[in-house]
């Protein structure tokens, strides 16, 4: 029986191939290469530093599917600053081998937004599988999930966050956690973006960040200007969609030189 670590490449180079099936003549080659570097019972976790408050991160989030995301991703700049998005209809539509396809060709942090509203400990661990390095919860979720995802990511090395869209208080849920998250995501709704008077309730970062020790996240139809409010009003990173033609969301039109819009999202929050 092939060992986990063997499995693990085996499925990175499945989903590099965008084939359903690997020939038998790379899973030869794939096991011999284990097997000269010894690496047969554990696999290296990716090469990605702790997220710090120190730093202003931007979330490039992929929501449609990967074809889109395989010819966007090899021109985003390599920097530890960029964290790379599964989005939530990116998964609904990929599954776990679109974050697998991801880590084949991000070495970055990867944030699946799986935005899980039960069985949060067992989700958390599906995707870390998978490869990603950070995870999203609903805070409208029972208690009992949020503390079993946070704790299930502490444990597994992965970036706890918990989205706040339709949360009223967000203090109100964290003062009731075992342990805060890692990062907290206040979330104006995609739906909510063509809505007057909808916006990102920065109100709330000031009362979470003189109680917690976490990151402030902001989301939900960040353009360039939305993206210097955020900074200004105290978070840590913010999530800039990547959209497809003829989508009505603010984000960087996935037809446009994402790499260059990407640079100047970086200068804009540095």
């Amino acid at each position: 029986m092939l060992s986990w670590i063997i499995r693990k490449q085996i499925e990175a180079a499945r989903a590099q191939r965008g084939a359903n099936e690997l020939d038998p003549q790379r899973i030869e080659q794939v096991v011999k290469e284990a097997l000269d570097k010894g690496r047969l019972e554990t696999i290296p976790a990716p090469s990605t530093s702790p997220l710090t408050s120190d730093l202003r991160y931007l979330q490039l989030a992929f929501n449609e599917d990967w074809a889109q995301a395989r010819r966007i991703l090899p021109s985003i700049p390599r920097n530890e600053r960029i964290l790379i998005e599964a989005g939530t209809p990116y998964i609904k539509r990929e599954g776990l081998a679109g974050i697998r396809a991801m880590r084949a060709r991000w070495p970055g942090h990867i944030v699946a937004d799986l935005k899980a509203s039960d069985g949060g400990e067992e989700e958390a661990m599906m995707v870390r599988e998978a490869g990603a390095t950070a995870a999203t919860v609903l805070g409208s979720s029972p208690i009992e999930t949020l503390d079993r995802f946070i704790g299930a990511c502490s444990r597994l090395g992965v970036a706890s966050m918990i989205d706040m869209l339709g949360v009223s208080d967000p203090l109100r849920v964290v003062m009731h956690l075992k342990q805060p998250p890692d990062v907290i995501v206040l979330h104006r709704g995609r739906d909510e973006e063509g809505t007057r008077g909808k916006v990102i309730q920065y109100r709330h970062v000031n009362r979470l960040r003189s109680k917690f020790d976490t990151l402030i996240s902001a989301a939900g139809g960040v353009d360039l200007r939305e993206a210097r409010s955020a900074i200004f009003n105290g978070a840590s990173i913010v999530v800039v969609n990547v959209v497809s033609p003829g989508k009505p969301w603010e984000g960087i039109p996935a037809n446009a030189d994402v790499a260059r819009v990407a640079s100047e999202f970086l200068a804009t929050i540095e």
